[in-house]
């Protein structure tokens, strides 16, 4: 690579790192205050916390990529070109490709990335997402209680904590429950905590008393100073963690096993997701030309070029919420996932045919050079 093409490149790079890291901050923030849930109400630990909002990481990342490229090569473009600089480029003799050709390589580099998380980044770290969501949802020390409030985990059983402490003690616990032959069992006791006998999850109540009250009407009372609640009532069996459209790699997703209820009802849908993994990364480059077509597909301006970004910038919204469109259309017809790869290849083409259809101006502004002083005659 020749000195002018490794500048302009390092122009283009600083901007879009900036940008990228800027965005995607921006993006993590938004999903970690979501997850707040997890703390507040699943009572999780901020590992727990900071795991989950890792695991969103490379799809947020591929969604605001594009929008980094664009935002970064307008930035760029815009100062190189009002500098003159890409002006000087072309009086040096340099072809149209060989000025834009750093862009395009930089894009292409940021599209093949994107193409790797979406590939393999991605389904890894969103199954190991969802197993972290399933093992939250069935932890049975969240769900089976909350601080000072009357939860009902399962039909017929209602359980309340007055405290809980940081290791998971509850204290002053009332738990009824309802049988299904009509009688009603009432357990309190001074603490509890979930542990384990034979393998199988119990609720060990200490300094416990117990009412039954039969369908007669005979009431009847217990203590003990310990008794373990049974909870495998609250786990079931055949309950399994099941991967979304997102979950999946790019091969369960163009060759679904049809022996599957559930693929072979969501076949349409498995075939989009999968050519949206390869299509996506285009916006990247479709992105980049659109931005080199907002600076240099039209004449040399000294003000800027404010008004063609901002026309730019319409486009590309445009044309990224098209392909929203034809993602979704294509889960009902097969056929239309061409235009999933038809709207970034034909918004390329056309910012690039602007490009080159542009004259080239080779004309440098002398009111932006430095004075020459004459010399002093003797």
């Amino acid at each position: 690579m020749r000195l002018i093409d490794r500048y302009l490149l390092r122009q283009l790079l600083g901007p879009t790192l900036l940008a990228i890291t800027a965005l995607t901050a921006v993006a993590l923030l938004s999903t970690s205050l979501t997850g707040l849930d997890l703390i507040v109400n699943q009572r999780q630990s901020a590992i727990v916390f900071l795991k989950v909002t890792l695991l969103y990481m490379p799809q947020l990342i591929n969604m605001i990529l594009p929008i980094a490229v664009l935002v970064a090569a307008l930035v760029a473009l815009n100062r190189l070109h009002t500098e003159q600089e890409i002006v000087v480029c072309f009086a040096g003799g340099m072809s149209r490709w060989r000025v834009i050709s750093p862009a395009m390589r930089l894009a292409g580099a940021i599209a093949f990335l994107a193409l790797l998380m979406n590939l393999w980044a991605q389904p890894l770290a969103y199954r190991a997402l969802r197993d972290v969501l399933f093992e939250v949802k069935t932890d049975l020390a969240a769900t089976l209680v909350r601080e000072g409030e009357f939860t009902e985990p399962v039909p017929g059983l209602t359980v309340y904590a007055q405290t809980i402490d940081n290791k998971g003690e509850m204290h002053n616990l009332f738990i009824n429950q309802m049988k299904d032959d009509g009688s009603a069992y009432t357990y309190t006791a001074a603490t509890g905590h979930i542990a384990t006998r034979n393998g199988q999850p119990v609720l060990l109540l200490k300094d416990e008393a117990t009412q039954h009250l039969s369908p007669q009407g005979v009431l009847e009372y217990l203590t003990n100073s310990e008794y373990p609640f049974e909870l495998s009532q609250l786990n079931s069996a055949d309950e399994m963690v099941h991967y979304k459209l997102s979950d999946r790699y790019l091969h369960e997703l163009l060759f679904p096993d049809l022996q599957q209820d559930w693929e072979k009802k969501n076949r349409k849908a498995l075939l989009a997701e999968g050519h949206n993994r390869i299509a996506t990364p285009l916006y990247n480059i479709a992105f980049m030309a659109m931005a080199l077509s907002a600076i240099l597909g039209g004449g040399f301006s000294r003000l800027g070029y404010v008004r063609r970004i901002a026309i730019v910038f319409a486009v590309a919204a445009l044309v990224r919420i098209l392909g929203f469109v034809a993602l979704s259309a294509s889960e009902a017809n097969v056929w239309l996932n061409i235009l999933q790869y038809a709207i970034p290849l034909g918004a390329t083409v056309i910012a690039l045919r602007s490009v080159f259809r542009q004259r080239v101006s080779r004309f440098i502004d002398i009111s932006r050079r430095p004075a020459r002083i004459a010399p002093v005659p003797a």
